[in-house]
């Protein structure tokens, strides 16, 4: 699934073509919004928060999509093949008389007033990637972590006895209710950068505060470079499978995070991230 970092790349990307023009083509291809023009509109801006994207126009509205775990969008010179967006699985088209762009395989579209962009994402956790995450938001996730960690998990990932045993940070890290914009790569990674073991139970990760600045500082890298190696951009655990660590030359592992259908992947070093106390 795309994590913060993509989206606020793929918003740049529609502010650059869309932002301040007027749309001459407007297409919706979702039930609930089918019947609804945007045409005539001025683009205003592309805001990301979090996994979620907002679209917003001149008069008050916006276009909230979510790319799930397939998702993406492209952009197009407007007349140019790629801008057609003929292909079945394509579900939003917003062209202006430049440029042109295709939504592929959106996984959550609404046509909702911008004041309300508040009921998407007002249960979320505060945004990982967003100007004043380390002022304010920082500290709200921690305690948003610490909260569910006490409580033994909230929702599907509540079961019985968790209150004594802790929620696992990995599947803390994955929970948009609790801090907004990490997936499984960062959740990886950053536990990685840490050395941390990802089934520590929240309570015992003395560091939380400097876990989450990892987490950002690593997702703002691929924000200002893409996926460029030459900028330090690599994976070192995600995706790597029995393949040597980096750092010590054990081969990389991998778990699950959350039950069914909930579950996730998550990769670590054995060696490099031992448990606590060696369990």
């Amino acid at each position: 699934m795309p994590e913060g970092d993509i989206l606020r790349l793929v918003s740049a990307q529609l502010d650059e073509a869309l932002a301040g023009r007027v749309l001459v083509r407007s297409e919706l291809r979702w039930p609930s919004a089918a019947e609804i023009d945007l045409t005539g509109r001025t683009v205003v801006d592309n805001v990301a928060y979090g996994k979620h994207l907002f679209t917003r126009f001149d008069d008050g509205w916006s276009l909230h999509t979510h790319l799930r775990m397939e998702g993406s969008w492209r952009v197009a010179r407007t007349g140019t093949r790629d801008a057609r967006g003929v292909e079945p699985n394509v579900r939003v088209v917003l062209a202006n008389e430049w440029w042109t762009a295709v939504g592929n395989r959106i996984g959550m579209l609404h046509v909702l007033r911008t004041p309300d962009e508040r009921l998407v994402v007002g249960p979320l956790g505060p945004d990982v990637l967003g100007d004043d995450f380390p002022e304010a938001g920082l500290a709200e996730a921690v305690a948003r972590m610490r909260a569910d960690d006490a409580a033994g998990g909230s929702g599907p990932r509540h079961r019985p006895g968790r209150e004594a045993t802790g929620v696992p940070v990995a599947e803390a890290l994955l929970d948009q209710h609790l801090v907004a914009g990490i997936g499984t790569i960062y959740t990886a990674e950053s536990l990685f950068a840490e050395r941390l073991y990802p089934w520590t139970a929240v309570r015992d990760v003395e560091d939380l505060e400097g876990l989450l600045l990892t987490a950002r500082r690593l997702m703002q890298r691929t924000v200002r470079h893409g996926f460029d190696p030459r900028a330090g951009v690599v994976r070192l655990v995600h995706g790597r499978t029995r393949k040597a660590c980096h750092v010590c030359g054990t081969p990389i592992a991998e778990g699950t995070a959350n039950e069914p259908p909930y579950d996730r992947p998550i990769f670590w070093c054995p060696s490099c991230q031992s448990p606590p106390g060696g369990r």
